[in-house]
């Protein structure tokens, strides 16, 4: 029998998140960069930039992309690591893993692309240099068995980097409140055609562990040397731990 997992603030079963998740991006696949552009005021970029720069990534290492969506993580990682490496982007939705994959072949990048669950990645144990899931973990339904799946194809001394929204600067909090349930689901109406989807992200802000609780959390997952960087006073939080 199945057990409720958050949705948002509604209580789904877990076996049925994923779907309802899937349904989410699937709405807002094809405006969905513009609307992280609009939403962060262009921040997601130098997030992810920050990202890239702290994962130590060089030259022939072989990377993960987890929850990869428009493909912005694995195209810094491969101008890194170069022909000698691989970048591996992965995706549960078909839509956002298809407009990456498109995005990254029309800049020249060939980066093989794998529609699959983050809790049950396809691939051997000790494989990659590092993983990465930026903005992803939030939307999985048992995101410890996630992130003990991402430990595990780590090679020793391998590190995975989670960039996520996170528990917001007290206070700002009115603030930030104000700005995530009217002016968010407004903008994605207006300009993806999906209020709701963005609803839906401001709700799942709210449920997602905070800054020690997801550090907590890898931990239990098997990760060591843990620690958390808070990027605009808190509204995103990049996490990053070693497979000892």
């Amino acid at each position: 029998m199945s057990s409720n997992t958050d949705f948002g603030f509604e209580k789904v079963a877990e076996d049925a998140k994923a779907g309802k998740v899937r349904e989410v991006f699937d709405r807002v696949a094809g405006r969905y960069d513009v609307m992280n552009d609009l939403m962060s005021l262009g921040l997601h970029r130098a997030w992810k930039a920050f990202t890239v720069t702290l994962s130590g990534v060089r030259t022939g290492e072989r990377v993960l992309d987890v929850a990869a969506g428009s493909g912005d993580l694995a195209r810094a990682f491969a101008r890194r690591t170069g022909s000698k490496g691989q970048v591996w982007v992965t995706d549960i939705n078909g839509s956002m893993l298809a407009v990456g994959r498109d995005r990254l072949l029309d800049e020249g990048f060939v980066c093989p692309s794998v529609q699959c669950d983050a809790e049950k990645l396809p691939f051997p144990s000790a494989y990659f240099d590092c993983v990465s899931v930026a903005f992803g973990l939030r939307n999985m339904t048992r995101k410890e068995d996630a992130l003990a799946e991402m430990r595990r194809v780590l090679k020793p001394g391998g590190r995975l980097l989670v960039l996520e929204f996170s528990k917001v600067w007290k206070p700002l909090e009115k603030a930030y409140d104000a700005y995530s349930f009217h002016v968010l689901p407004w903008l994605g109406q207006k300009v993806a055609g999906g209020g709701d989807a963005y609803r839906y992200l401001a709700e799942s802000i709210r449920v997602h562990p905070d800054q020690e609780a997801l550090k907590a959390m890898m931990e239990r997952a098997g990760l060591e040397e843990v620690q958390y960087f808070n990027l605009a006073a808190g509204v995103v939080a990049l996490h990053r731990g070693y497979r000892i």
